[in-house]
């Protein structure tokens, strides 16, 4: 009997109710991906893609120094005297890098997609030590994607890489050799009989507007060292001897729904659609999405009968009313710019400067969660020397967890 009455004291809990959804999204840990493969079996493009589709962070040892480059960052600061120096960037350096990025307040809101780690270089960290340095990670990879593709294939596609020296550009064997080329556009023309006069037109634009139809521009292309079929052969068996078999246990070790393996073969674009789609999209079909506008009355009045959240769920001000949450967080209380509006979760929020937007935008989780909204109480104590004062203030800030 005392179970039953302690059932029916509770009160009954809506597993709808908006608040608890809110909560429970903002303490939900972001979607977060490694792509693994051979060198040169495509897992940077691969991983820009998903990055660049599912709204993650992009994480790859080239981005990332390039990225502290142009934001003048301290390690950015430290690879540009390196390379003045005419110094090759420490494989130490550009570790550091990349795991601070992975715990940036960014990459905790959206999460990330890793490319290029573990390396083979074993310069300051082996495989296996890299392996364990991503299972300890705060923000554990969810999925792990294994791009799979014989040696022969993978070589033979990465010789006949060409790259144009000016533009830096790297084109495959089917963009810039003649005959590859003559060889599509046949089996092209065999299968688009019915729509003949509309594909001559498009190839004949399509050839126009391509430079890589002109002769120079197939001059000007060369072939890297790294492309030379030798050295591909050489990378590839480093990477069975060094990397293959600690990398198979990392994903005998995952949960099989959560390991998706993929033909290297087939376009970036095919990879995507016929794979990563249908594992990633359950996670991530809530993932946030900004809109700002000028004005919070146009922002409501757009809102209201555009882009519905859901069916018969409208856009709605948020607790915080004209507030900025950013400065509210750091217990002051300060309006909000309506023309630095934002929308999160079906719901407006004021920013009151362009640095609080940016804050805001990173990651917005911190500024949201319980016991948030709390409007800063600010008192003053005031009395005659020795009446008690410091007693009194130092009293009220530990009853309710204030500052003096």
């Amino acid at each position: 009997m005392a179970s039953q009455e302690e059932n029916q004291a509770q009160p009954f809990a809506d597993i709808f109710d908006e608040d608890e959804a809110e909560k429970s999204f903002l303490l939900s840990k972001p979607t977060c991906l490694i792509i693994l493969g051979k060198p040169g079996s495509g897992k940077k493009t691969l991983a820009r893609k998903l990055a660049q589709i599912w709204k993650c962070v992009f994480i790859e040892a080239l981005e990332v120094i390039q990225t502290n480059i142009q934001e003048e960052t301290e390690y950015g600061l430290k690879c540009q005297e390196l390379l003045f120096k005419g110094q090759s960037i420490s494989e130490e350096l550009v570790t550091e890098m990349i795991l601070k990025k992975i715990e940036s307040p960014e990459v905790a809101h959206f999460g990330y997609v890793l490319s290029g780690f573990p390396s083979l270089s074993e310069e300051y960290m082996t495989v296996s030590q890299q392996i364990e340095k991503i299972k300890t990670l705060k923000l554990k990879p969810d999925f792990l994607i294994n791009i799979k593709c014989s040696d022969y294939d993978l070589c033979q596609r990465i010789s006949g890489q060409r790259q144009h020296p000016d533009s830096g550009q790297v084109y495959q064997r089917n963009q810039w050799d003649p005959n590859v080329i003559e060889k599509r556009k046949k089996e092209k023309d065999q299968y688009e009989e019915e729509n003949e006069e509309e594909d001559e037109e498009q190839e004949e634009e399509e050839a126009a507007e391509d430079p890589l139809m002109m002769s120079e521009f197939l001059h000007q292309l060369v072939q890297r060292p790294e492309d030379i079929l030798e050295n591909a052969e050489e990378r590839v068996g480093m990477y069975k001897d060094i990397m293959l078999h600690p990398l198979e246990d990392l994903m005998a070790e995952q949960d099989c729904q959560y390991l998706i393996e993929l033909d290297g073969n087939q376009q970036p674009d095919d990879l995507f659609v016929a794979k990563n789609k249908a594992y990633v999209a359950s996670d991530k079909n809530y993932i946030c999405c900004y809109c700002c506008f000028n004005k919070q009355d146009e922002l409501f009045r757009v809102l209201s009968s555009y882009k519905l959240v859901a069916h018969r769920y409208r856009w709605r001000r948020s607790r915080w009313g004209q507030a900025c949450p950013v400065a509210l967080k750091e217990g002051d209380l300060v309006m909000g710019n309506p023309d630095l509006a934002v929308s999160f979760l079906g719901k407006m929020y004021m920013l009151s400067s362009p640095e609080a937007l940016k804050t805001f935008m990173l990651n917005p989780r911190p500024y949201l969660l319980p016991p948030m909204p709390l409007p800063p109480c600010k008192v003053l104590v005031f009395g005659p020397p020795f009446s008690g004062r410091t007693t009194i203030c130092n009293l009220i800030a530990h009853k309710y967890k204030g500052k003096v």
